[in-house]
């Protein structure tokens, strides 16, 4: 049985600052939690419903195992309904970005992308098209949210995530600099090459004027109806598909 301490501490994670604080945060879903327990990340507690312990793989002896009822696990949930696990994971340590590992690939960079699911479905996009990093401003939103967790289905076990001021990231930058723009040259016209970083916006707002300047390629995805404008988890599966197409 949980605590009164034990679950005032994992509510306590569904919050950014206290996430920071204790370096920890929420995966839900034996099949999420399964994809972080492949990865290069560290598993700290998983809570599980008895009735589907036979589900958990064969897990190392680091990792504790804590049985919990289903009145427990709502009361720590960040779901409405839960689905019968929650781990602790450790929020790894900020890897620096070294930029030429950048080159001779393609790689999203998100300027002020709010919402979490659409950040944790462009995570999960950039991971079935098998893009390797993501470059977030810092005023995105959190990727350790538990709703941009859920939304990455797994995923975010298998992208790295890079945090980092975009002007002066781009200040230094050497590789072609593309962004989703509305005046932009078709994307089904325009010459790829090999490298590049790829900008994506805000969902109201865009991309920054700063960081516009910047940019030496823009790129439009051509509209035929009458839509004001695409959602950037939608714009990012069309730029992540068309990249893998020009490039195989």
């Amino acid at each position: 049985m949980l605590s009164k301490s034990q679950i005032s501490f994992i509510k306590s994670l569904h919050q950014k600052k206290y996430r920071k604080e204790h370096g920890l945060f929420i995966v839900e879903g034996i099949k999420s939690i399964q994809e972080f327990f492949q990865s290069s990340y560290q598993i700290h507690t998983i809570f599980y419903n008895s009735e589907q312990y036979h589900l958990l793989p064969k897990l190392p002896a680091n990792i504790n195992l804590f049985e919990v009822k289903n009145a427990e696990l709502e009361k720590i949930s960040t779901l409405q309904t839960p689905q019968g696990f929650l781990a602790l994971v450790h929020i790894p340590k900020n890897s620096k970005l070294e930029l030429n590992a950048l080159k001779n690939q393609f790689t999203l960079v998100l300027d002020g992308v709010q919402d979490p699911g659409n950040m944790g479905s462009i995570i999960r996009t950039a991971d079935w098209f098998g893009f390797k990093n993501i470059i977030c401003s810092p005023d995105c939103v959190e990727i350790y949210n538990p709703k941009t967790v859920q939304a990455t289905m797994g995923s975010l076990a298998r992208i790295n995530i890079h945090e980092a001021d975009l002007l002066s990231l781009l200040e230094i930058n050497t590789i072609p600099v593309f962004g989703a723009l509305l005046d932009g040259e078709s994307i089904y016209k325009t010459q790829w090459g090999t490298e590049g970083l790829v900008i994506l916006g805000n969902e109201g707002k865009g991309i920054s004027a700063e960081v516009i300047k910047k940019i030496n390629k823009p790129v439009t995805i051509p509209r035929v109806g009458a839509a004001e404008s695409l959602n950037v988890a939608v714009s990012a599966a069309i730029f992540c598909a068309e990249l893998v197409r020009v490039r195989n």
